[in-house]
């Protein structure tokens, strides 16, 4: 694919995706994450083609422009888009499938200091909300949902939705008709519980003070009555 016609799919994803995007040109003027992509192509090129210290040089200057980092061996898929983009790190050795969208913030990182495959992979149509953490060199399965703010750290399925910190799966969207399995969450039903118990703790005792203040009135009334007699 050419460098035009990978730039008009750049475009393309961001009108798609972003309701704010009014128009071609606003989006190849205006989105930083388009920017960093036509950057990217361009080091990653001369990355493959084995040029020393000039593509780290332009991953570089796009940080400085974009707030973006993409690092030059990074593989990206068609039709990417980096929303908003400030603070997005993707490693090395990072693969990106199509269709795949990324919130600001987002970290594909590694965890090892080994020459080897080390930085995450993401297959087709992923997304990844922002702040969101991937580290290592896991697998995030096609159509998967990453959470805002999760730290995922292990291998997730296809269709899955993955929350928290560590990520964990809380579900599955069924593709053939667009619905959602919720998974039994066991933190999430014990708070639950706990939860009720302290309402229910709470309305006892809101009865009980009324019990006792009723007692203590209906205690007090004969002594009063015989203060009044003696008064009289």
């Amino acid at each position: 694919m050419g460098w035009l016609s990978a730039i008009r799919e750049d475009i393309g994803a961001a009108q798609t995706r972003d309701p704010a995007a009014r128009n071609s040109i606003e989006v190849l003027l205006t989105y930083p994450g388009v920017h960093a992509l036509i950057i990217h192509r361009l080091a990653h090129a001369l990355w493959l083609a084995d040029i020393p210290l000039l593509p780290r040089l332009i991953s570089n200057l796009s940080r400085l422009l974009t707030g973006i980092e993409i690092h030059p061996g990074a593989i990206m898929g068609h039709r990417l888009f980096i929303d908003h983009g400030m603070g997005v790190v993707i490693g090395e050795t990072t693969v990106i499938g199509d269709d795949c969208h990324l919130f600001q913030g987002v970290t594909l990182g590694g965890t090892s200091t080994r020459h080897e495959k080390r930085h995450p992979t993401l297959e087709n149509n992923v997304v990844v909300g922002a702040g969101a953490k991937i580290v290592g060199a896991v697998i995030v399965g096609e159509n998967s949902r990453i959470g805002a703010g999760s730290v995922v750290a292990s291998n997730v399925p296809p269709n899955a939705t993955v929350v928290g910190v560590p990520g964990h799966v809380i579900a599955f969207r069924d593709e053939s008709n667009d619905t959602i399995q919720r998974l039994p969450d066991p933190e999430w039903d014990r708070i639950d519980s706990l939860e009720r118990r302290l309402q229910q703790i709470e309305q006892q005792l809101a009865k009980g003070s009324i019990t006792d203040a009723s007692t203590a009135r209906s205690t007090d009334a004969p002594d009063i009555a015989a203060a009044e007699r003696d008064d009289r």
